[in-house]
């Protein structure tokens, strides 16, 4: 019979995450030697080795794969077990843990801060990540939801459209092309573009819809972050394409009035298939279904 503790496998879980022994131990606030005990008692309890050194990082072997799978199944039925006994409760409390896509940061601050409003006895764990990391706390089950674009398929995800997510052109008030009407694509293409990083959701639906009509982006400046866009694009290093419902009616932003803008795309809540919700969460995923667009309304535009 095995005999393992969830603090090994929540060890295991952050050397393979982190790559090393020394950047796990930062991490879980542990020191190295403590780290290195963990996984020794762990494989001497398994029988064989979970990690092999290949140059200067660490790689799990076939059966640290294996058993990172088993323990990231076990955390899930540890959750549903959370949330099967939190429906005992009812919502007097609890907690929520959201990641949303970080060019959605600002709507889903509005959003957590209305449904806040509503139920103030609810903790909220709130992170603005790329898409990638949003794809790895979903496979982990370490969220409860997400608030992304389109997600990816054949992921076991349950997805649900809750919002159009316009996708429009900015520039800085002094750029030749802002007071311009009606300006072409290929007008459009020749300008330096303020873009998000490859993979971002935003930069694949705009290369999309660019090389449909046989044209590419000029691409000068690669931002991690939508409030970079802005901020380069308002110091006039070229054009961006920023979702409607960030932050910009109080910035020296315009939108461009640009052939086959705005983009038409939706955001989605997002949960592993299958998940079982506490109490917290199935409130606010009601909430964000019945209350976004409302919310969203009081911020269109740009003024």
């Amino acid at each position: 019979m095995l005999r393992l503790t969830l603090r090994q496998l929540d060890i295991l879980e952050a050397v393979a995450r982190c790559g090393s022994f020394s950047r796990a131990s930062a991490e879980l606030h542990l020191t190295q030697p403590a780290v290195s005990m963990q996984i020794k008692q762990l494989e001497e309890s398994l029988g064989m080795p979970l990690f092999e050194h290949v140059g200067k990082r660490i790689h799990l072997t076939e059966a640290g794969q294996e058993t990172l799978e088993a323990s990231r199944a076990i955390r899930r039925e540890l959750v549903n077990l959370e949330n099967s006994l939190a429906d005992f409760q009812g919502l007097h409390g609890g907690s929520l843990t959201v990641s949303v896509a970080s060019s959605a940061s600002y709507l889903a601050a509005r959003l957590i801060a209305a449904f806040r409003q509503a139920h103030p006895e609810v903790r909220v764990s709130f992170n603005a990540v790329n898409r990638e990391t949003l794809l790895q706390h979903l496979a982990e089950n370490s969220v409860d939801l997400v608030l992304m674009g389109q997600p990816p398929e054949g992921r076991d995800l349950e997805a649900r459209p809750f919002l159009d997510n316009p996708l429009v052109v900015i520039a800085a008030p002094t750029h030749p092309l802002a007071k311009v009407r009606h300006i072409p694509l290929q007008r459009l293409a020749e300008e330096p573009f303020v873009g998000r990083e490859p993979g971002s959701g935003t930069r694949i639906a705009v290369e999309k819809f660019f090389e449909s009509n046989g044209l590419t982006l000029q691409v000068a400046m690669e931002m991690n972050k939508n409030e970079a866009i802005k901020q380069a694009v308002e110091a006039g290093l070229g054009v961006g394409v920023v979702s409607l419902h960030g932050e910009l009616a109080k910035r020296e932003l315009r939108i461009l009035d640009v052939q086959g803008f705005p983009l038409l795309r939706k955001w989605y809540l997002v949960q592993r298939q299958g998940k079982r919700l506490s109490p917290a969460a199935q409130a606010f995923a009601q909430f964000v279904l019945s209350e976004a667009a409302r919310i969203a309304r009081q911020d269109e535009g740009v003024r």
